[in-house]
């Protein structure tokens, strides 16, 4: 019967140093899974994400090849996303963790690489002519219709009048003419009338003397 309770008093010692040491363990591991860092990087940016860390004490700093982006003390948690300086080849980025509750929690410098961000093909620029030069646009020829006829001349005011007939000119340079016979018939009446009046003027006289 004391052999009996020896056997159970040892095993019973030796469970108990195994959940010792089990728990021992796991309290030891329980900080260090509680940290969990997370940080990455893309052509134009890089996002930090820090969980779980001491409440207080901590530094991240992060760099883009030799200029420093982020350089900040956190706490329990830290979430940050920055643009990264425009290059056209590959650049160098870093990041760094100081934990405040022991080194075995702290990580880096790490270094990843922020790959040059394509470039969009440019939009193809019209040519000159295309843009500047309108197409021509036919004329039309005119037709006969549409030309316009020229006017028919005016007839000038001052234009010579006709010629009499019968070679008036002629006559009027010669003295003779139709109107010839009644001016003499005329005149020979007058030169009778005129002799007439002499006449009778004369008898009046002698017959008052």
């Amino acid at each position: 019967m004391t052999a009996l309770r020896l056997r159970w008093q040892r095993s019973i010692a030796i469970a108990a140093t195994g959940a010792a040491a089990f728990v021992g363990t796991a309290i030891a591991a329980a900080p260090a899974q509680a940290h969990t860092p997370g940080w990455s990087v893309t052509c134009d940016s890089v996002s930090i994400d820090l969980k779980a860390y001491a409440q207080s004490g901590n530094k991240v700093t992060v760099k883009a090849g030799d200029k420093v982006l982020i350089s900040e003390d956190f706490g329990a948690s830290f979430n940050k996303k920055v643009d990264l300086p425009e290059h056209d080849k590959p650049l160098t980025v870093t990041a760094q963790v100081v934990a405040s509750d022991g080194d075995q929690y702290s990580w880096g410098p790490q270094t990843k690489t922020s790959p040059v961000c394509d470039t969009p093909a440019p939009t193809p620029t019209p040519s000159e002519s295309e843009s500047t030069e309108p197409s021509p646009s036919a004329t039309p020829s005119q037709s006969a219709s549409e030309k316009p006829e020229p006017s028919a001349p005016e007839s000038s005011s001052s234009a010579p009048a006709a010629k009499p007939q019968g070679g008036g000119e002629d006559l009027a340079e010669t003295g003779s003419s139709s109107n010839t016979p009644m001016i003499a018939g005329i005149a020979a009446a007058v030169v009778v009338a005129g002799g007439g009046l002499v006449f009778f003027a004369r008898k009046r006289r002698s017959s008052h003397s």
